[in-house]
């Protein structure tokens, strides 16, 4: 992957365990957020895994320009609508199932309130609208605790414990989607992703930033969760199948735990820069374990150390980046 098409191409590819997935879901996909960070990769790979026997309908307010119209040319539904806006929903398009992608996460400090409108009040509005559907909805590893690194991570069942407006909010969202859930019937997935990467962002990407500009990486937070942006899109394509009253709740990410000083070490190596380090590793972090994911759906295809040599050469090379930093080191909830 030395290009964004080859990026692109690779992140849209689908395996042949969601071709047939997808193909015993009844009726069209329908990507709410399609617009944004993650959106359009799935939108993709939800086109090429259905082979046109689908419509796929991408709804995002489409900020990015030529966005829209490169992905109905691949052959999407496009609709440009901003679900928070009540007449827009409304005239949304009816789709069996909705793959449900909205959510705010930086600048929540000082914001707060508009953090919990689009995490928690919107999604009770979604889950109204589409009360007849099957619902993927994206959530978050950080709605768990801070847990003890040789604990293996945090799983399904463990109790919630979010840190900061940011994770309560989230947690917010999966409660009034969970009554709604019940309320109503609607059989739903709770995606609880922790740390996508793929070469744009994701923590690999930043610690590959950091080590290239000699800028010191806070070892604090010693071991974190990524795994490959590619195989997080099609497990939540395919957790539509799983979809449940009350909703299923699977935690997505690697099998690996990773320690910062080691993946900062790979990078380094194959940057030709020595890292700089500062601080020492707590014996806490924000884990996930994401053994039922595996189960069901098999390990990612690209592993951790193949990500750092793509990403290596990628920011050597200058390739684009999307500028949105994970804040993986951050304890206390503020972003």
């Amino acid at each position: 992957m030395r290009t964004t098409a080859e990026l692109e191409e690779r992140l849209a590819r689908p395996s042949a365990g969601l071709v047939e997935d997808l193909g015993k879901l009844d009726g069209d996909i329908m990507i709410l957020g399609a617009g944004g960070k993650l959106g359009p990769s799935l939108v993709r790979l939800a086109l090429n895994a259905t082979r046109g026997e689908k419509r796929v309908i991408a709804v995002s307010r489409f900020s990015e320009p030529g966005l829209a119209d490169a992905l109905a040319a691949e052959g999407a539904t496009v609709v440009s609508a901003d679900v928070a806006d009540e007449r827009a929903l409304a005239g949304l398009p009816e789709a069996p199932n909705v793959v449900f992608l909205v959510g705010a996460k930086f600048g929540t400090q000082g914001r707060e309130h508009a953090t919990w409108f689009t995490n928690t009040y919107l999604p009770g509005r979604i889950a109204e609208r589409f009360r007849d559907s099957r619902i993927a909805a994206l959530s978050t590893g950080n709605v768990y605790p801070l847990v003890p690194v040789t604990g293996g991570g945090s799983v399904e069942d463990d109790r919630p414990g979010p840190v900061g407006d940011y994770a309560m909010s989230c947690l917010g969202r999966e409660r009034v989607l969970t009554h709604f859930s019940e309320l109503h019937g609607t059989p739903m997935a709770l995606i609880r992703l922790n740390y996508a990467v793929e070469l744009r962002y994701g923590v690999l990407v930043d610690l590959a930033q950091k080590v290239l500009a000699r800028e010191p990486v806070d070892l604090t937070t010693g071991q974190v969760n990524v795994v490959w942006q590619g195989y997080a899109n099609e497990v939540t394509l395919r957790s539509l199948l799983h979809a449940g009253t009350p909703p299923y709740v699977l935690n997505v990410t690697g099998p690996e735990l990773i320690s910062v000083r080691r993946a900062a070490l790979e990078l380094g190596a194959r940057l030709g820069v020595e890292p700089v380090f500062t601080g020492e590793e707590a014996p806490t972090a924000l884990l996930s374990n994401a053994s039922r994911c595996h189960r069901l759906f098999g390990y990612p295809e690209i592993t951790p150390l193949e990500l750092i040599d793509h990403i290596a050469r990628w920011v050597a090379d200058g390739g684009p980046l999307l500028g949105k930093p994970t804040k993986f080191e951050r304890r206390d909830g503020r972003f």
